[in-house]
């Protein structure tokens, strides 16, 4: 890698997902690659589905820290191929269950750009507050698009899940 890369990647290292602050971008898999080609440097983004509506904000915050950092770049929004879940960091699981979120479970299939069903959450969900598996999916749509709401059985709080795609 080069120097320019390695001070792309740290000046993006912070950046936060502006639907969940406690996770980087990077470690949500959003944050693809940065890349240096003749035309210049390019750095990759993905949505975690398509029509993503923070995928605004993402853009407009890579684009703000690169120009403080004074480095030209162009953003590229990739979709193919789709994000996965299966790209989130340990850590960034980590963070999201301590955060109040389950963290989606493994998807352990191909990914591809149209998905026309999903397939149910075979596993059972753990509530992020309590690690009782003895939860319900209450909506398929929590406080965002990518995550299903959840309500624990034992400890009767209601939590977000993120959907494994």
């Amino acid at each position: 890698m080069s120097n320019v890369v390695d001070k792309v990647w740290a000046t993006l290292e912070p950046l936060t997902d502006p639907e969940i602050p406690v996770v980087t971008l990077r470690e949500l898999g959003i944050l693809r690659e940065v890349r240096e080609t003749p035309a210049g440097i390019e750095v990759v983004i993905t949505p975690t589905y398509s029509g993503c509506p923070a995928m605004g904000q993402i853009e407009d915050d890579v684009r703000s820290s690169l120009a403080q950092a004074g480095i030209e770049a162009r953003v590229i929004t990739q979709l193919a191929p789709a994000w996965t879940t299966d790209w989130m960091s340990d850590e960034a699981k980590e963070k999201l269950r301590a955060y109040g979120i389950a963290p989606p479970h493994q998807t352990r299939q191909d990914v591809s750009v149209v998905k026309f069903m999903r397939r149910p959450v075979a596993e059972a969900v753990a509530c992020p507050q309590c690690g009782s598996t003895h939860t319900i999916v209450t909506s398929e749509f929590g406080s965002t698009a990518c995550k299903a709401l959840y309500k624990c059985l034992d400890c009767q709080e209601p939590f977000d899940y993120f959907k494994p795609y």
